[in-house]
């Protein structure tokens, strides 16, 4: 009897190449054909033109200057904290590494909204300080003079715990042993730090760092609520409704496509499938050190500073979404709960929420299809190609939102698919792509896990492959596929870039979209958008935690590279 033929391979693997071709590769391509070529031409102009324009070219740089400023805080923070973490023992470590998830609960483009009120010209540092003697009321700090400062500060809060859990996975797979034998050849400090530390931190070091300078070049959300208009990303959203008439805005996108993309192509390179760490691998029976009471208190110390100014912006946007009346005042005049009713009253608030679930919903869903496939593929199957296809899974975490929904807009007017008549079926997609590596990892984490010889005594049985997948696979990997659905549907609830470029009319406008609008009404606008915002950011809490606990151990590495 012939053995029957893997039709499920070959199946999955074409779907999966028409969805990264279509929804992936397709905007891409279109994007950059339409910024080197004109009516047939290869040409450079649009770049010159960008070169040329003080505008674009303050942008540009304002942008590299904002994810390199970022970046280097984040790996400061990130680095000290991972390694007291991993190198002390000390009472509240376990609830420390809790808290430093914290930051990542809340967008940075939600937390502006605080920002604004409590730094703002009579918000509640200044008045704090009018109250306290130390400035004249009739000449407050203008804390937000400088709103590149702003942008770089909220987002470093936000994105450091990244490189934190980055380096925190390199720390762990290496050898505290040989830390301990160069210093007894007399290594120390800066030379310990530069031949032996270092060096074996570089994979988780380099992938947190593209991850975070990637996010802080590409972020749209913070610098349109700072109301800084000189950097790229907020050019390329000025530029979509011109995409016809003025063809730099492609070129604009592919500046940012190409800088992001040669991070990850060098990540792939430097580092991907290597696996930097001894054969000990943290095991050689070093003991973390322990702390003396001053050293001890030091650390707590510290660590409460970072998180209590990481929190700022939650706190603040949760003041102002119970405030009724908060001007020169350390605190709001009166408390209410009437900006969450107004959520669900306002008609434009009430709408976005619905679409939101809705588009999240069918998104998280699609991930959970093809992401538990692509899984299924990468831990069962073996194929022409494995590595390309794990390549391409894990290349939206490189594709910025800005970029993928601008190319949207081009390549798909004027088809069934035009997002001017109904952005719905591309926000699905653009979330979907975005992302599709959580479900993948949370899957594939399972997947590893399960013991093959079950597998194999059900099939030796006599159950075909899909039996076996149903009875078998399916429910040993339930708790992560459905983690992975879970983070993927709120990280879609709270996707600012796609939303704010595809969604046009408002009838079709996402949570985000409605909180950026909502900003510029008159009366309770900003304390209704906050109050979007304190809900959005309780459902990621829960998503997190529901996550957390389906998948133990592993929850860290989605989000590591």
């Amino acid at each position: 009897m012939e053995p029957r033929k893997d039709l499920f391979t070959p199946a999955a693997l074409a779907v999966s190449a028409v969805f990264f071709a279509l929804f992936l590769f397709y905007p891409l391509g279109y994007a950059a054909a339409n910024a080197v070529a004109v009516e047939g031409r290869v040409t450079a102009d649009f770049f010159r033109l960008l070169a040329s324009n003080p505008v674009m070219a303050e942008s540009i740089l304002n942008s590299f200057l904002i994810g390199a400023c970022v970046t280097l805080l984040s790996l400061v923070l990130g680095y000290v904290f991972a390694w007291f973490m991993a190198r002390f023992a000390f009472s509240g470590k376990a609830l420390w590494g809790t808290l430093l998830m914290a930051p990542m609960v809340l967008p940075p483009f939600v937390g502006a909204i605080g920002v604004r009120q409590v730094f703002g010209r009579y918000g509640m540092v200044n008045s704090l300080l009018i109250n306290a003697g130390l400035i004249d009321p009739r000449a407050p700090v203008a804390w937000l003079s400088e709103p590149f400062w702003g942008v770089v500060i909220l987002e470093t809060l936000h994105l450091f715990p990244i490189v934190y859990l980055n380096i925190s996975g390199s720390f762990a797979l290496t050898d505290p042993s040989l830390e301990e034998a160069a210093r007894g050849l007399g290594a120390r400090g800066v030379r310990l730090f530069r031949s032996i530390t270092f060096p074996l931190l570089l994979p988780g070091v380099f992938a947190g760092c593209a991850i975070v300078f990637i996010w802080a070049f590409t972020d749209l959300g913070t610098p349109l609520i700072f109301e800084y208009r000189t950097v790229v990303p907020v050019q390329i959203f000025n530029m979509v409704t011109q995409q016809a008439e003025n063809p730099a805005g492609y070129a604009l996108v592919m500046v940012v496509l190409a800088a992001t993309f040669l991070l990850f192509v060098a990540g792939r390179l430097l580092y991907g499938g290597k696996r930097y760490e001894s054969a000990g691998a943290g095991r050689a029976g070093v003991s973390p050190r322990r702390l003396s009471p001053p050293a001890r208190l030091a650390v707590h110390a510290a660590f409460a500073l970072v998180l209590a100014l990481a929190l700022l912006p939650h706190f603040s946007v949760i003041m102002v979404s119970l405030s009724r009346g908060w001007f020169l005042s350390v605190l709001p005049e009166r408390f209410t709960l009437d900006h969450f009713r107004g959520v669900f009253i306002h008609p434009l608030s009430f709408l976005s929420v619905r679409n939101s679930v809705f588009l999240s919903f069918m998104s998280a869903g699609l991930d959970v299809a093809l992401g538990g496939t692509i899984a299924f593929l990468l831990a069962r199957k073996r194929f022409p190609g494995k590595e390309v296809l794990d390549a391409l899974t894990m290349l939206p975490l490189a594709i910025p939102g800005v970029v993928l929904a601008f190319g949207y807009v081009g390549c798909f007017s004027g088809t069934a698919l035009d997002p001017r008549a109904d952005p719905f079926p591309l926000l699905v997609m653009s979330y979907a792509v975005r992302r599709l590596p959580l479900v993948v990892r949370a899957v594939y984490a399972g997947l590893i896990q399960v013991d093959l010889s079950l597998e194999e005594a059900a099939a030796g049985l006599g159950a075909p492959p899909r039996a076996v997948l149903r009875t078998v696979t399916a429910p040993l990997v339930l708790t992560n596929v459905v983690g992975g659905g879970v983070l993927a549907f709120a990280f879609a609830m709270l996707e600012v870039s796609d939303s704010l470029i595809l969604a046009m009319e408002e009838r079709f406008y996402p949570v985000t979209k409605a909180i950026y609008v909502m900003l510029g009404r008159l009366t309770d606008g900003h304390n209704i958008a906050s109050a979007m915002g304190v809900m959005g950011m309780a459902l990621l809490i829960a998503a997190l935690a529901l996550s957390g606990k389906l998948l133990g151990k592993r929850m860290g590495e989605m989000f590591r590279t």
